[in-house]
């Protein structure tokens, strides 16, 4: 048996899942204290993982589909979806400071 090998852009649109992406930072942009953002990040990637596969489950082309038999990259969506609630989180402190 082989070992699947998959180009690095499958890699990379496992990171910028545009479900991932969104609600992350919007999640990260909610998150009041640091240590919520990991919060965020693993709700960010529940979600868009589901989401990934009821939309391949239906037959839609997705950039970063989820199925039986295909990758799904879990280390790299989890990183990225960390991430991306870090950069939601800095964002919201840069823009609107504490008194």
């Amino acid at each position: 048996m082989t070992v699947p090998f998959y180009p690095w852009t499958v890699w990379i649109w496992a990171g910028l899942d545009p479900i991932l992406v969104l609600l992350a930072l919007y999640l990260g942009w909610t998150a009041s204290q640091f240590g919520k953002v990991f919060i965020a990040a693993i709700i960010a990637l529940a979600v868009s993982v589901l989401a990934s596969w009821a939309i391949g489950a239906i037959g839609i082309p997705w950039p970063a589909p989820v199925s039986h038999d295909g990758p799904t990259f879990f280390p790299v969506r989890t990183i990225a979806a960390l991430l991306w609630a870090i950069v939601g989180f800095g964002a919201r402190r840069a823009i609107r400071p504490r008194a």
